[in-house]
């Protein structure tokens, strides 16, 4: 039996008092999955990752990660307990290096990681050649392919037991896109639970374990992959919501 890591139960939550985006979200992530969360634009698919994360505390329902409560909790404290978050958007400091926006959110790590936190760098600098390549650069001077894969490279240094991704292939080539996707499931073999959000609905059903629909604030269908075979495109439709 797969181990839960994160259980939404009931998530209400929104950015103004008398507006909710969300409405009564239930969704798990088990460890070594990956859950997917599919939905239309502004179906409030961000909105769950910043409401988990910590920017956003729900106006009811409960978030747990391994059995305890983290509604509220702040984002950089979510990263000590072993949760990390990809955005949409980059996140790394721009003025800082590529090495020191990798190294930053290790600075609170106990020892006893040290020497496998130098293992994962090291394979980073294997992985990404455009990192070694470049980590005296001002991240803000990469190009947004480059800067997507240091967000990568910096997730995976942390060591986390979850991961949040959020749109990881959007403005990316098909190849860099291809890239990303196989080191989420090099997360996902070393034992991470993944959340992921992509506008690629067929990929996310074809990666996922889990999968969840979200329309309009709610989920409207969820299941394993193999419940959201077939055709897709009708299928999507029908979960959504939508006349043909």
């Amino acid at each position: 039996m797969s181990e839960l890591l994160l259980k939404l139960e009931c998530v209400t939550a929104g950015y103004a008092e008398d507006i909710d985006v969300l409405s009564e979200v239930s969704l798990t992530v088990n460890r070594g999955e990956v859950s997917g969360l599919i939905g239309l634009n502004g179906a409030g698919k961000s909105t769950v990752v910043k409401t988990i994360c910590g920017f956003l505390t729900p106006k009811s329902g409960s978030i747990e990660f391994m059995g305890e409560a983290i509604a509220g909790i702040a984002p950089h404290q979510l990263i000590d307990r072993g949760i990390s978050y990809i955005p949409q958007e980059s996140s790394l400091f721009p003025y800082l290096t590529v090495e020191e926006n990798l190294l930053l959110p290790l600075q609170s790590r106990p020892k006893k990681f040290a020497h496998l936190i130098k293992e994962r760098y090291e394979e980073v600098l294997d992985a990404f050649p455009v990192i070694r390549q470049r980590r005296s650069t001002q991240a803000g001077d990469l190009s947004g392919g480059q800067q997507k894969q240091v967000e990568f490279a910096k997730a995976w240094l942390q060591l986390p037991s979850l991961c949040l991704i959020d749109e990881p292939s959007i403005g990316l080539s098909p190849i860099m896109a291809e890239e990303v996707f196989v080191w989420i499931e090099k997360f996902s073999r070393a034992g991470m639970g993944i959340l992921l959000i992509d506008h690629n609905v067929r990929r996310v059903v074809r990666m996922s374990d889990q999968v969840n629909v979200l329309s309009l604030g709610r989920i409207t269908a969820s299941g394993q992959r193999e419940d959201f075979q077939g055709d897709l495109h009708e299928q999507v439709r029908q979960w959504l919501g939508l006349d043909f």
